[in-house]
């Protein structure tokens, strides 16, 4: 007998058809010579500290450096503490039963890092010997499927993709577990979730916070004027210069104002050709789908894993936006599927005239860009029809034809200043005809220099300069992408990508994370950090932990065990260095959270004091813990207001505060039930009487 396992219960159910395996047992199908089996995720997980004698959070056992990692089933939080899961211990006996059953074991998970891990761990827990074999496929389709099994690969072919992900994994422990301890027992109360990704991530978001916060707009004027262009359309001029003060601008507006006429001193034409735009990989169809669907990065990972499972895309989780050769030479047969479609009728390009831009094999990884796979997609939900439709329309788009633009600059003189007006024309709409995209920019009429031009208006303009917005989930996936360097150009950022934190298949866990660990909450689009990532950034934000190019580097090094280039034993060295070093950074914010006390009794268990510390407030009963964060919407509360707050359950009307846009408001900061701050307004009409807002 053959025993095949997959990663869930959907894929092994479609290779169970395949094989023949066709009857239902408990955790598995059997049939034809063959089991097919399944793991839930992670049936197996590395030990946590209890497991090495090692009980609570204390500043002596720290770092915890264990001699040789062991592996224990996936144990759920009770009540009582982590404990086993029934359903995996349950499963895990019926897969090691199979397993030593069987002449030899097909590895049917997720053909990637994390698949890998996910067999090869169990493989050893199970301490198993049984020979096995893998099966790599990049789509589940019938004909994938059955290609796949009659090219099964050697099982150590994949041991180097084996060794980065469980040097990824124990790294994550190493600096998890220790920093999470480390920062917890200097804090004295409370538990500070800290990750060699996620904290660099929560890092980043709340750098851009307080960069966008503490902006400083500056005004600035320009002029602008107006004369007929082709038709019924004017065209717009615009002043070269950005003037800082008022009076040299409003010097100039009066000056052209008196003019009636302006003069064509030059114009220049050139042609612009924008490349067809790269195929998706994850990370860009996250971006794209959050930018302009508002998805979150996780849920367009989740529909992309349940269109894969329908057969409809190949594997989502990709790093890679190229194709090699022999899939270039399937996509004549995908285009000319999509073009029956009647979203894609007349778009899709002609077979002999197909752009090979996204066509590299050197630039191939464990997996190719997203395609289609030419299954019908039939009863799809409006959410899985949009990124359905997005991994199609960028197909058409990244074998359609370059686009082609004509772009124009009239430069002109009027009233001693120096104006300019942009045109642009398209000649060859190309791909950018896909989608519909139109330009936005005026078309110029056919100047030439030396032109006059008769001026129809003029106006004196006032803008102020704009911080860089709050990270959305969109551009906070780019900044990891680049370790946190701010890198537009498309093709630098591609070559950058290596140094990049976290992986396109992990990065929507890690910023769900920061959002579970009430580190960061979404106000529409954006991402805002709270009181509580705010405080714990304030803490780490110089420290090694933090900072995302060092992770971007630890993610480059894994990159390089996957091809061979660096020994495991040589990375797990150098984290072991970096945990020590960081644990002790940690420690060492004792001082930083040093606290005295505050004179008031806990008002929410009436057992504990609460005790001041740097940014927040709280009860000593270990069993409480009651938190009182001092910031409150950009303005920290005083100690006797905190005071006032614990003894009376609020505050008096405190004035000071600014809102999200940055309106200044007064309130009264009140208890609710719960013992969470809120905000509470005097009504206008009647003093006497408040009305409670939750911040």
């Amino acid at each position: 007998m053959k025993t095949i396992i997959a990663e869930k219960p959907s894929v092994a159910r479609e290779i169970a058809r395949i094989v023949g395996a066709t009857k239902r047992e408990e955790g598995y199908f059997s049939g034809n010579g063959y089991a097919v089996t399944w793991a839930y995720g992670h049936l197996v997980q590395l030990t946590m500290p209890e497991g090495y004698g090692i009980h609570g959070f204390a500043r002596e056992h720290l770092p915890i450096l264990p001699d040789t990692f062991t592996l224990q089933p996936r144990h759920t939080k009770t009540e009582k503490g982590y404990k086993p899961e029934p359903s995996v211990v349950t499963q895990i006996r019926i897969v090691g039963k199979l397993f030593e059953e069987s002449e030899q074991i097909v590895v049917a998970t997720d053909a990637g890092r994390e698949g890998e891990l996910i067999f090869r761990y169990l493989y050893s827990y199970l301490n198993c010997r049984t020979p096995f074999v893998r099966l790599w496929i990049s789509s589940l389709t019938d004909k994938a499927i059955r290609e796949g099994l009659r090219h099964l690969e050697e099982g150590n072919r994949y041991d180097r993709l084996y060794h980065a992900a469980k040097a990824r994994s124990e790294a994550d422990w190493l600096v998890g577990i220790n920093a999470t301890q480390a920062m917890t027992i200097a804090a004295g109360r409370g538990t500070y979730s800290l990750g060699r990704v996620q904290t660099p991530t929560l890092a980043m978001v709340c750098a851009r916070y307080w960069e966008h916060k503490r902006f400083t707009p500056e005004a600035f004027w320009q002029v602008h004027l107006s004369t007929d262009g082709t038709g019924e359309q004017t065209v717009k001029f615009s002043s070269a210069e950005k003037w800082k003060e008022k009076s040299p601008a409003e010097h100039i507006y009066n000056k052209v104002k008196a003019q009636s006429s302006l003069l064509v001193t030059k114009v220049e034409c050139k042609e612009k050709v924008e490349d067809t735009p790269l195929l998706y990989d994850l990370t860009t169809l996250q971006k794209e789908a959050n930018a302009k669907h508002g998805l979150t990065a996780e849920k367009t990972l989740e529909i992309a894993q349940k269109l894969y499972e329908k057969k409809l895309i190949t594997y989502p989780r990709t790093g890679s936006r190229y194709i090699p050769e022999d899939v270039f030479a399937e996509i004549p047969k995908l285009l000319a599927f999509l073009g029956g479609y009647p979203e894609w009728i007349g778009k899709v390009p002609h077979r002999d005239r197909l752009t090979r831009r996204s066509v590299d094999g050197s630039k191939v990884t464990d997996h190719h860009a997203l395609l289609v796979t030419g299954e019908k997609p039939l009863f799809l939900s409006k959410e899985d029809n949009t990124v359905y439709q997005m991994i199609a329309g960028r197909m058409v788009e990244a074998f359609s034809d370059k686009c082609v633009k004509e772009l124009t600059t009239a430069t002109a003189l009027s009233g001693e200043a120096e104006f300019a007006a942009k045109g642009c024309v398209i000649r060859q709409a190309g791909w950018r005809a896909v989608l519909g995209e139109e330009s936005e920019e005026q078309v110029l009429p056919h100047w030439k220099s030396g032109d006059t031009l008769a001026v129809c208006g003029v106006s004196l303009t006032e803008g102020k300069t704009k911080p860089k917005p709050l990270h959305t989930e969109a551009t906070l996936l780019s900044a990891m992408e680049t370790a946190g360097k701010d890198v537009e150009d498309e093709e630098v950022r591609q070559a950058m990508k290596e140094c990049g934190i976290g992986t396109p298949a992990t990065r929507a866990a890690i910023i769900e994370t920061l959002f579970a660990r009430g580190y960061v909450q979404r106000c529409k689009k954006s991402l805002v950090p709270t009181e509580k990532g705010l405080a714990l950034y304030s803490v780490v934000k110089g420290m090694r932990i933090a900072d995302a190019a060092l992770t971007g580097e630890w993610e480059r090094e894994l990159a390089r065990i996957e091809r061979g280039e660096k020994e495991a034993s040589a990375f797990h060295e150098e984290i072991e260095r970096y945990t020590t070093g960081i644990t002790a950074e940690l420690l060492s914010c004792d001082k930083i959270f040093g606290h005295k006390p505050s004179g008031c009794t806990c008002p929410k268990c009436g057992k504990g004091q609460m005790q001041f510390y740097g940014k927040v407030v709280r009860c000593d009963n270990p069993e409480c813990g009651l938190p009182v964060f001092r910031q409150k919407a950009n303005r920290d509360l005083k100690d006797e207001e905190i005071k006032e707050l614990l003894t009376a359950g609020k505050t008096s009307l405190l004035k000071g505060f600014k809102s999200k846009q940055g309106k200044s408001f007064d309130a009264i900061i009140a208890f609710d039930a719960d013992f969470n701050t809120v905000f509470v307004f005097p009504e206008v009409k009647n003093k006497g009487k408040y009305s409670p807002k939750r911040k």
